[in-house]
């Protein structure tokens, strides 16, 4: 069965989450950093990092991103019920 690691960061705004990406893109911050900053969720003081995962666990915008998209780059906003969401793969097993 299909696995992926994925790390994300979750806010209230479309333009937040746009801004966060930018940071990230120009080297301006890390992704672990704007988690621990900027994310509203609990895995945000450990980057973001929502360990392993397999299809279904996740809210299905989720799951389309990080079964379907790169690895290593960061993806988004993705938009879900709980917000806006960066999300990086950082692994996944097919």
């Amino acid at each position: 069965m299909a696995n992926a690691s994925a790390r994300h960061i979750l806010v209230d705004t479309e333009e937040l989450c746009n801004d966060i990406k930018n940071k990230i893109n120009a080297g301006d911050t890390t992704f672990d950093s704007a988690a621990a900053e900027f994310s509203s969720c609990p895995s945000g003081q450990s980057g973001g990092d929502l360990g392993t995962f397999t299809p279904g666990q996740m809210v299905p915008e989720f799951d389309t991103v990080v079964f379907n998209e790169e690895v290593n780059v960061v993806h988004g906003p993705v938009k879900t019920d709980f917000g806006y969401h960066l999300i990086e793969i950082t692994s996944r097993n097919d």
